[in-house]
């Protein structure tokens, strides 16, 4: 059995963090041993070790996007990782951005582990003294083809063959139709007869939630018994979101529309639950580096409404899985949503086109047996 390290700096359970434990619980548990290093303790180690994983906990500092590898190879948290990966006979290690300055130079000190890591956002464009060290890495792939245009930049500075697009992979099992969203429409006050609109995103200004909720404003100046859940907290403790989350919430708590119909229910590990409760999913967010959420609900059969930018306009089929509009548009956002709860047979076809489309394409398998062509790849030439 091939031991894996996988690495994160976040210690939370946002999108990327959710991919990670998904595919770790996707990978042949006969051929491989997920590890994972954080820098604390958290929802993600919490989880992480309820699927039976070892997590190891080492306090470090997360690369920020101005890192000099020549410095960061000589800090001390180096030669820790370097004594964790020969400790735990590490034979591969699955990297992210904020620790690929630390545990690279690791790997190498510790008789050569192979290294490869996935990139997750395209603002994590290398800067000209980066440039070799990622040159350096004989395997990364990138989330879409919007995170690896961006960090490749332009023009790109190295060829795009060296960073293959692998999309995240959804559990269509877990995330499927027919689920029963009855109780937590009970949880919050909405009868079975009420249109839901939902969203799924951490508190983050660029997530969208003052859209969200103009967005609710409109269709309840048209439809005012519709409801509105949002399902997300502030999972990794930044300042600056958790006052935009007291602002979002003074702002609901404020209006007397909202006060009524709009539910925020903090962070859910049933987060199926909020899909099965509603009829029309969005994604108001400015951007989305890949925008999982929107598969997961593809996955249950609903249609989906979100701005295009990013990883969207890759994975929603405009017309025939749901509509891309423009980022902060919230009219626009309230016309094709009103248009999806005043049809129900369009309701379903777009859910069922939805479904189709991650079975087809964004499958948890797809995602699994491409990595782990990577990790067969680079075991080979340990």
């Amino acid at each position: 059995m091939k031991r894996i390290l996988f690495t994160s700096w976040y210690t939370g359970l946002g999108g990327g963090e959710t991919d990670l434990l998904t595919l770790a619980n996707a990978l042949d548990n006969s051929r491989y041993q997920p590890h994972l290093l954080l820098p604390a303790d958290g929802q993600l180690s919490q989880r992480w070790r309820e699927a039976g994983f070892p997590a190891h906990i080492l306090p470090y500092r997360g690369a920020s996007t101005f890192f000099i590898p020549a410095i960061w190879k000589r800090f001390p948290a180096v030669r820790r990782m370097t004594e964790l990966l020969r400790r735990q006979r590490i034979d591969l290690v699955q990297g992210d951005y904020h620790t690929l300055p630390l545990v690279a130079p690791a790997a190498r000190s510790a008789a050569g582990i192979p290294l490869s890591w996935t990139v997750w956002g395209w603002w994590y464009q290398p800067k000209p003294w980066q440039r070799a060290f990622f040159r350096q890495i004989p395997v990364a792939a990138a989330r879409s083809r919007a995170i690896r245009d961006g960090f490749l930049g332009q023009p790109p500075f190295m060829p795009a063959a060296r960073l293959p697009v692998i999309y995240s992979g959804v559990d269509t099992e877990r995330f499927r139709p027919g689920l029963d969203g009855t109780a937590l429409r009970r949880e919050v006050g909405i009868s079975d007869d009420v249109r839901v609109v939902a969203m799924v995103a951490r508190f983050q200004r660029v997530k969208g939630h003052h859209t969200f909720q103009a967005m609710a404003q409109r269709i309840l100046a048209q439809l005012p018994d519709t409801h509105f859940i949002i399902a997300g907290d502030d999972v990794f403790g930044v300042a600056a979101d958790q006052r935009y989350r007291d602002e979002i919430l003074a702002h609901a708590g404020s209006s007397a529309d909202l006060r009524e119909r709009l539910h925020y229910l903090g962070f859910r590990a049933d987060v199926e639950s909020v899909y099965a409760a509603a009829d029309v999913f969005v994604c108001p967010s400015d951007f989305e580096s890949y925008g999982l959420a929107n598969l997961e609900a593809m996955a249950c059969a609903l249609p989906v409404v979100s701005s295009r930018r990013g990883g969207p306009s890759e994975t929603i089929a405009e017309n025939l899985t749901g509509y891309l509009v423009d980022a902060g548009d919230a009219d626009a956002l309230a016309e094709r949503v009103l248009q999806l709860l005043n049809d129900a047979p369009l309701r379903s076809r777009m859910g069922a086109a939805g479904r189709e489309r991650v079975l087809r394409s964004f499958s948890l398998g797809a995602a699994a047996a491409a990595h782990s062509a990577i990790f067969e790849d680079l075991l080979a030439l340990s």
